[in-house]
């Protein structure tokens, strides 16, 4: 059985509910402002914007 964590969503300040087998580098979805978040630490979880996906163009 899996438990839950929160932890607050940067873009709104919400709390977001999560599993608590998280990884680092995860992305998540806040269930309130739908913003794409990252696990940047599991103990404590901690979430940060995740990066847009950006085009290198071959460099």
């Amino acid at each position: 059985m899996t438990t839950a964590v929160s932890a607050e969503c940067p873009e709104c300040r919400d709390s977001v509910k999560l599993s608590n087998d998280l990884l680092v580098a995860e992305i998540v979805i806040c269930q309130h402002c739908t913003s794409e978040l990252e696990v940047v630490a599991t103990e404590p979880v901690v979430l940060a914007l995740a990066p847009e996906v950006e085009e290198d163009w071959g460099e």
